[in-house]
């Protein structure tokens, strides 16, 4: 296969090939476990939360961003939901609440990255924290459980799939709509391929670039409501770190770094791959430790190859 042919293939199908890789790798490694059907419905279910998050990250990542609050904001719009829930407010306005108080946060986000022109790394690293410090407030540090009924009945079955799956398949339908048959969602592709370029065809990237953190926080924050309602309980510390496992879904999905270029459906094949990760390495009784080394080195080597893959593209095309 030439190299021309290789990057058209790994394009398309690079992310399937590590995902059957690794399934792979983790029947032989743990044959008697992994491969149940039992234990793949509970990998796709593990995955919703982190693709849920990765569905935020990725309109970060699309405008050659960063959105490092994932996580924090994650865990605030638990806690909103939770806390609103024992006041006996009827679901639906819980949940409403949080996504509301979650994209709120994204506006503050993209609000500041736009007034100020700073670097998105920069402000949500600092938001991140103040997110979290928020969280910590309001809960005086303490979980916040007892929960009604309503909240651990949101990760239910209808008929064989769990709610959080239906809801991901849901999410994924409508992004790929938006990202693909709309203006908005081509402005945003723009907009990170060449801002100045984008600019001088007419599109008001101030406004896309407010849009873009909207979504990714208001995704982020759908993705805590389900964390919350796994766990059934709000943990002030929820949702820590989860930003790196966002960020690993998009980049093992394809998502360019330097933005402009990505799919919705890689995004949730890296969400499954990080869960299978996840499932195999606990499955085979590998420590925590071990799985954060894992972790890093794949956000390490998928941005790696996709640089060498975009490299040798632009080798050929000269």
């Amino acid at each position: 296969m030439s190299k021309q042919k290789f990057e058209i293939f790994w394009d398309k199908y690079g992310t399937l090939c590590i995902l059957l890789v690794l399934f792979v790798g983790f029947t032989v490694g743990a044959p008697k476990y992994f491969p149940r059907p039992n234990n793949v419905i509970q990998i796709i279910l593990q995955s919703t939360v982190y693709i849920l998050l990765a569905f935020g990250e990725f309109f970060a990542i699309l405008l050659a961003g960063i959105d490092l609050s994932v996580g924090s904001v994650a865990c605030f719009a638990g806690i909103i939901v939770a806390e609103l829930s024992l006041l006996n407010i009827p679901a639906p306005i819980c949940v409403l609440a949080g996504l509301l108080a979650a994209a709120l946060l994204g506006f503050c986000n993209g609000l500041i990255v736009d007034a100020l022109d700073i670097h998105p790394f920069i402000v949500t690293l600092g938001t991140n924290t103040i997110f979290r410090g928020v969280s910590l407030v309001i809960t005086g540090g303490n979980p916040v459980f007892n929960l009604p009924g309503w909240v651990k009945k949101m990760s239910s079955n209808v008929g064989f799939l769990p709610i959080p799956v239906i809801l991901v398949i849901a999410c994924t339908l409508l992004l790929y709509f938006f990202t693909k048959k709309t203006v908005a969602g081509r402005n945003l592709y723009a907009l990170g391929g060449n801002k100045q370029a984008a600019w001088y065809s007419g599109i008001n990237t101030n406004n896309y670039t407010v849009v873009a953190h909207i979504l990714s926080s208001l995704f982020a924050g759908l993705g805590g409501i389900v964390m919350l309602s796994r766990i059934g309980a709000a943990e002030p510390t929820a949702g820590d770190g989860y930003e790196t496992f966002a960020i690993a879904a998009c980049v093992i999905g394809g998502e360019s770094m330097f933005g402009g270029k990505g799919k919705i459906t890689g995004a949730v094949l890296g969400g499954i791959i990080i869960g299978m990760i996840t499932n195999g390495l606990t499955i085979m009784k590998v420590s925590s430790f071990w799985q954060k080394i894992v972790m890093g080195a794949l956000i390490i080597g998928s941005v790696a190859l996709e640089k060498v893959i975009s490299n040798q593209a632009n080798k050929q095309s000269k």
